[in-house]
């Protein structure tokens, strides 16, 4: 989008300058937007409808994103009246504009229409948006969360059937569907969304309309140390936007509901002197680093109507009682990474749904749940953790709407009474398992797991031994319907391709230290839906062996510190729907095999030389 970065970049070749769109090109992409369900193209509307059409895509100018715009404001639209109305909105803002100037007013009223045609509800959804830097990568999970909590989800729109994040979920397709939000990263399942993006255009639109509404102030400083007195008083969310400082908010703030924090939380130290100044914040999030012991402050508990709670501390973190106080609170999210003293009081908050308190390192330790624990509301749990005290049986039970649960264990014999309990929770799709009994290497019994029929997504962690039964592995007992597999750092001596290659809805499969064999086999058929495959650390690996028909659907392959392999494998050259490959710290003599220097190719190249895109480090 700037030629001077291109020309900087690769001072020796000239920049591909992209071309505007013809006028064909623009109206069979306006086609593709407004009609989406259609696979008809520019032959999907009456003659009525292309001619009005094609005048409004001409006033676009060859601009792909105005297109795109306008086809989502039109995607809405259905009756010949209601595009005739659109057309009079963008035509009659460009009479006596100059001709230089129309692109940018045709861009600004395509935004602002496409804002003003949306319903109430999700227009604090969008300009809410707006609190996140430039081209930032949004979590789909994070984004729901912080809508429920800031109160534009009413629970009033809740069931039996939808709950607050499905609404939340349905909003956020609606702004997709209407091209106001990009979809950056799909979910494991291939169908839902991970993460979002908005428009750095539509991005400054939000961010003007929220400052215009007193909705949000984005606060940006360059110093390496400020203190922040607002202007207005009677904002309601503030974000702020900081590199590497530490920030200080000072003043009474009666109608402040939001504190945010979306940039590098990692760099950022935050601090408010008086909780009381803040007394209807619904959303925090909070950092320390250059402390050995945090003692989260009492007043927090001081925030009644705080709903999203975000803690961070780089070593040891202790909460105070007074957070049993936080009665409305719906998200509590904590990371640290030597150790946390969590007080009884957070498990009676009844309104909970999320608990995520984890451990900033390769392995967590978990925390433990408190006797009497038993709220049905809640549906994600991280991490808790299992020891010489087991969890009882009913409190497990009435756990009926969990979906997203972790779980650390001491000891291996702890793991299959706790698997057995997981059979009988309807609702749970997602479980992630560690072992930490490195002392005591037994046997694993996966059993159980093969009737968690509503699980597709499951994160085994931690040194696994093997089947005694060598005709046997303990990977057989995987759920059928898994989609999402990861296997961290479990040391099996047995090839587990034979039976993972057998799981026909798995989509995303990464492996880390996962096998200390010589030999890896990929049979013909195996993986029929696999679309993403990373393998790492696999340090012992010398031989993979692929044949023709396997792994038809894959198209990102990942291989890091697989250092003794010393070629790619030849059954690379039949996975035609390949598209991207990363090769990281890989033998010297496999990356020669596939490079290309001066026009020779190397003498592996011809395995590869169908993938798109290859890096390469």
């Amino acid at each position: 989008r700037n030629r001077n970065v291109a020309s900087r970049a690769d001072s020796c070749n000239t920049p591909i300058e992209l071309s505007f769109l013809t006028d064909d090109e623009s109206w069979n992409l306006l086609c593709r937007k407004a009609f989406p369900s259609s696979k008809m193209g520019s032959q999907c509307c009456s003659e009525e409808f292309e001619k009005l059409g094609k005048e409004m895509v001409k006033n676009c100018g060859g601009l792909p994103f105005a297109i795109v715009m306008l086809g989502g404001l039109l995607a809405t639209k259905q009756s010949l009246a209601q595009w005739a109305m659109v057309y009079k909105n963008i035509h009659g803002h460009l009479k006596g504009l100059p001709h230089q100037d129309q692109n940018g007013a045709v861009m600004n009223r395509i935004l602002v229409s496409s804002y003003n045609d949306l319903p109430y509800p999700l227009k604090p959804c969008l300009l809410y948006l707006g609190h996140y830097p430039k081209d930032w990568e949004i979590s789909k999970n994070e984004l729901i969360r912080l809508w429920i909590a800031e109160g534009f989800i009413s629970p009033s729109l809740e069931s039996e059937e939808i709950s607050m994040e499905d609404v939340g979920e349905h909003f956020l397709e609606q702004l997709i569907d209407r091209s106001l939000v990009q979809v950056s990263r799909q979910g494991y399942t291939g169908t839902n969304v991970k993460t979002c993006r908005v428009y750095d255009l539509l991005r400054d639109l939000c961010t003007k309309k929220a400052r215009e509404e007193k909705l949000l102030e984005i606060i940006q400083q360059s110093s390496a140390q400020f203190d922040v007195t607002l202007v207005e008083p009677m904002l309601r969310r503030i974000s702020i936007h900081p590199s590497e400082r530490k920030v200080h908010l000072k003043g009474k703030h009666p109608k402040l509901r939001s504190l945010l924090l979306p940039q590098n939380e990692t760099l950022v130290e935050f601090c408010i002197s008086n909780c009381k100044s803040f007394k209807f914040l619904r959303v925090l999030t909070l950092l320390k680093r250059n402390v050995e012991k945090w003692h989260v402050s009492n007043e927090i508990g001081d925030l009644l109507h705080l709903r999203y709670l975000k803690l961070e501390c780089w070593n040891e973190m202790i909460l105070p009682q007074s957070i049993g106080r936080l009665k409305s609170l719906y998200t509590l999210y904590i990371k640290y990474h030597t150790d946390i003293v969590i007080p009884d009081a957070v498990f009676k908050l009844e309104l909970l749904r999320h608990i995520v308190i984890k451990r900033i390192a390769l392995f967590g330790r978990g925390f433990r749940l408190r006797l009497g624990f038993t709220s049905k509301n809640i549906e994600t749990l991280k991490y808790i953790m299992v020891d010489e005290q087991p969890i009882e049986n009913n409190e497990v039970l009435r756990w009926t709407n969990i979906q997203s649960l972790g779980i650390v264990f001491t000891r291996t014999e702890y793991v299959k009474p706790i698997l057995i309990l997981l059979t009988k929770l309807q609702r749970l799709g997602s479980v992630s398992l560690e072992v930490l009994d490195d002392s005591n290497l037994s046997y694993l019994d996966l059993e159980p797991l093969s009737r968690c029929c509503h699980l597709s997504k499951l994160r085994l962690a931690g040194g696994i031994k093997d089947d005694p039964h060598p005709s046997c592995h303990l990977l057989n007992f995987l759920p059928p319907n898994i989609v999402k597999l990861t296997l961290f750092w479990c040391r099996m001596s047995q090839d587990p391709m034979g039976v993972l290659e057998k799981l026909c809805h798995l989509r995303i499969l990464y492996l880390e230290g996962v096998y200390n064999g010589r030999k890896m086999m990929c049979s013909a058929n195996g993986f029929p839906q696999l679309d993403s495959l990373q393998m790492i650390g696999l340090e012992e690996l010398k031989e993979w062996e692929i044949e023709k028909g396997a792994m038809p659907c894959l198209r990102r392959l990942e291989l890091a510190d697989v250092d003794s392999l010393g070629m790619l494998p030849e059954g690379l050259r039949f996975i035609t729907t390949l598209q991207e490959m990363i090769l990281t710290n890989m033998s010297s003599s496999l990356k020669e095999r596939i490079k290309v220097i001066d026009g020779r190719e190397g003498e592996d190249f011809y395995k590869v030389s169908h993938i798109p895109s290859i890096h390469v480090f």
